[in-house]
C-alpha cells in the first residue's frame, strides 16, 4: 500500500501565544529538540494551515523530552475548515497521555480539513509541541514514490522536489525542480508500469519568473528515444490541469524546445482513468472451477499492487456471450415445400469477467 504522506511540513503555524522564542513553526521542522510554547492561559492552541483541504488519515504529536510532559494531558486534535472558529472544527483524537520525548499517532479516518488544531481546553494551560506531523494518502496520483530524472539540475533543485507534495509555498529550493539554462530541457517521471493518463497538474512556481513554463510540452508513451521527449504530445502554456484522453504510456515527460531555458517545476501529479476497473479474460473454463476463480483474483491481485493497492473488497461476476451455431445439413435432412429446415443450436462462445473494485481502505 502506498505509504502516507506527512503534509504538515507544508503549512504555516501559528499559536495564542508565544513564551521565550518557541515558535509555533518549530513543531514542523524535523527536530525533536525543538519545541513550541505558549504562555500560561485559558484555552491555549496551535493551529496549522495546510494551505488546501485534505482527507487526513493520521495525525501524530511528539512531547517535549525534558519535562512537564503531563501538560499535553487532554489535548485535542482538530481537523476542519473553519479557520475563524477553531473549535467548532470536528475532534479527530483527545490526547489521554504521551510520555516525555514519545511519538504518538492518532487515526482521523480520512477526516477533511484545511486546518489542524491542537489546543488544551480549560485554565491556566500551557500548550507545549516539539513535533507534529499530518499524513495524507495518495493511492490515485501515479507519480508519487516513482523514479524520476531531468536533463539537469540547478543548484539543489532536484527532479525529486516535483513529487514531493511540496507546492512551493515557501522555501523554494526545497520544494520544486528546476534544470539549469539549457537548449531543450526536460523532465521525465518513470511510472514503472503502462497507464491509461487521464490528466496532468502541473504547478508552477510562485514567486517569480512563471512564463517560464510557457511552451512546454506534455510528453506521454512507451519509448525513451530522445530520453522520452518523441512520445506523443500534449500541448501545455500555463499551470493548469490537462486532460489526456486515457492516453497509454510508462513515461510522462515535460519539454520545453527550443533556445536556452530552465525548467522548473514545484509539482507533477499523474492521474489515471477512474479506479473502477474491468478486467475482461477469454477462457474456454467454467468459472465453477475453483483454479479458474483463483486464478482471476490473481491477476487481479497483481495488477493492483503495482498501483499501490494492497487492501480492497471485491465482486466477482460472469456472463455468457451466446454465439447462434447452424448446422450443416446431412444427407437425410427432411425437406418441406422446397425450403430445407436446418438444426440449429447454440455454444457458448465466450465468457466475459467483470471483477470490480468495490473498496479500498
Amino acid at each position: 500500500m502506498i505509504d502516507a504522506i506527512n503534509v504538515a511540513t507544508l503549512g504555516r503555524a501559528n499559536q495564542s501565544t508565544l513564551a521565550y522564542n518557541w515558535y509555533a513553526q518549530k513543531a514542523l521542522d524535523g527536530k525533536n529538540s525543538t519545541c513550541t510554547h505558549t504562555t500560561t492561559q485559558t484555552d491555549p492552541w496551535w493551529k496549522l494551515d495546510l494551505m488546501k483541504t485534505y482527507s487526513v488519515n493520521r495525525a501524530t504529536i511528539t512531547n517535549r523530552p525534558d519535562c512537564c510532559e503531563s501538560r499535553i494531558n487532554e489535548a485535542e486534535i482538530r481537523i476542519g475548515n473553519n479557520s475563524s472558529h477553531l473549535f467548532s472544527n470536528p475532534v479527530c483524537a483527545v490526547v489521554s497521555t504521551i510520555p516525555a520525548g514519545a511519538n504518538y499517532s492518532y487515526s482521523c479516518h480520512e477526516m477533511e480539513g484545511r486546518y489542524v488544531t491542537v489546543n488544551i481546553p480549560g485554565t491556566s494551560k500551557v500548550l507545549s509541541l516539539c513535533e507534529v506531523g499530518v499524513y495524507v494518502i495518495f493511492p490515485d496520483n501515479l507519480a508519487t514514490g516513482r523514479n524520476v530524472a531531468q536533463s539537469s539540475t540547478y543548484g539543489t533543485w532536484f527532479a525529486e522536489h516535483a513529487i514531493d507534495f511540496g507546492p512551493g509555498l515557501t522555501e523554494l529550493w526545497s520544494s520544486c525542480s528546476s534544470t539549469d539554462i539549457q537548449t531543450n530541457p526536460w523532465w521525465r517521471v518513470d511510472l514503472s508500469s503502462v497507464y491509461r493518463v487521464s490528466r496532468v497538474v502541473i504547478t508552477n512556481r510562485l514567486d517569480c519568473c512563471p512564463e517560464r513554463i510557457n511552451g512546454a510540452e506534455i510528453h506521454i508513451g512507451n519509448s525513451l528515444e530522445n530520453n522520452g521527449n518523441n512520445n506523443p504530445i500534449i500541448p501545455a502554456g500555463v499551470s493548469s490541469t490537462y486532460i489526456c484522453n486515457n492516453m497509454e504510456g510508462r513515461y510522462v515527460n515535460l519539454f520545453i524546445p527550443g533556445d536556452p531555458k530552465y525548467l522548473t517545476l514545484c509539482e507533477v501529479q499523474v492521474y489515471e482513468e477512474g479506479m473502477m476497473k474491468q478486467m475482461k479474460l477469454n477462457s474456454n473454463s467454467s468459472l465453477s472451477e475453483p483454479a479458474v476463480r483463483v486464478q482471476l483474483l490473481s491477476q487481479l491481485q497483481s495488477a493492483l499492487t503495482k498501483r499501490g493497492i494492497s487492501v480492497m473488497t471485491l465482486q466477482l461476476s460472469h456472463k455468457q456471450e451466446v454465439k447462434r451455431k447452424e448446422a450443416v445439413p446431412s444427407e437425410c435432412v427432411h425437406t418441406n415445400t422446397g425450403n430445407l429446415k436446418r438444426n440449429v443450436n447454440f455454444e457458448v462462445k465466450l465468457f466475459q469477467i467483470n471483477m470490480h473494485i468495490l473498496q479500498i481502505t
